[in-house]
């Protein structure tokens, strides 16, 4: 099973955490091997794409948001065979995206025009998990 979307549950559950001050996100991303934009033909560009580059166009266009929402790209990496985890699971691509609060990061992700470009990201992913975190000084 793919998860490319939040639930509506699991956004609910993230505003029930009552978490004050900057947030993480943690994305984990597998890339479809030619972007699949079925969903999102006016995005689509002439000529078939990696779901790399269609992830690319989508931070290019995504950037602007995020940034006027107060929040950034901390980290952009790439993936690789796994160290501990099961040997035929593959990430292609890491991020990490600082929030200044969940406020600010559900503004992002509700804004219009946000959600125009949106469909670089469905095109270009066959996989992903997304996982808000804390700074935390302990466990």
């Amino acid at each position: 099973m793919a998860y490319l979307e939040p639930t509506r549950s699991a956004g609910r559950a993230l505003l029930e955490r009552g978490i004050s001050g900057p947030i993480v996100m943690l994305n984990l991303l597998r890339f479809r091997d030619v972007a699949d934009y079925s969903a999102t033909p006016e995005l689509a560009p002439p000529e078939p794409i990696s779901g790399a580059e269609a992830y690319r166009r989508y931070l290019a266009a995504a950037t602007p948001f995020v940034e006027a929402s107060g929040g950034e790209l901390a980290f952009l990496g790439r993936g690789g065979p796994m160290l501990i985890g099961p040997p035929d699971e593959r990430w292609d691509a890491v991020l990490l995206v600082r929030q200044r609060s969940v406020g600010d990061f559900m503004a992002f992700a509700t804004n219009a025009g946000y959600l125009k470009i949106l469909g670089h990201r469905t095109a270009a992913l066959e996989d992903s998990r997304l996982l808000p975190m804390i700074e935390t000084d302990g466990l």
